[in-house]
């Protein structure tokens, strides 16, 4: 099931068993059951927990997946203005320019600057034991333009 249809789901399933408690707590606090403060707490976190999930389902956005892109790890992030991702040894010089895409579309501005470098890198050994870094590629994502 896909995530936004399980949020949307949970917090309606949510919203109706604190509402089933919130009834069983008055009937605790008319009847003066023992467990009726108990209750009164079961039922505020679980209306607490519909709400949340009802917040993040209507804030959630899924993740851009572009075709032919290739899954690679952020190794630096100064949040501001440079993100650094890892290409593998056996990364496909075509799938440079569709993952950089990627990496700079899901990307989100707080606290950014408007103007944000993404670049890929790979790790090349030059002797035992050391190795360089060499930029395979590099892209711009610019958050003025929304």
């Amino acid at each position: 099931m896909p995530l936004p249809e399980l949020l949307e789901g949970s917090s309606k399933w949510l919203a109706w068993s604190g509402l089933g408690l919130s009834v069983l707590t008055v009937i605790a606090f008319v009847t003066r059951w023992g467990l009726r403060f108990r209750l009164v707490g079961v039922s505020s976190f679980t209306f607490l927990l519909a709400v949340s999930c009802w917040a993040f389902s209507i804030s959630y956005s899924p993740p851009v997946r572009v075709e032919g892109a290739l899954q690679v790890p952020i190794v630096f992030d100064n949040g501001t203005d440079l993100v650094v991702a890892q290409a593998s040894s056996d990364f496909a010089d075509g799938a440079i320019a569709p993952t950089l895409d990627q990496i700079a579309a899901n990307l989100r501005p707080g606290g950014r600057n408007r103007e944000v470098r993404v670049r890929l890198r790979q790790l090349q050994a030059v002797s035992e034991g050391t190795s360089r870094p060499v930029v395979l590629g590099e892209t711009k994502r610019d958050f003025s333009q929304g």
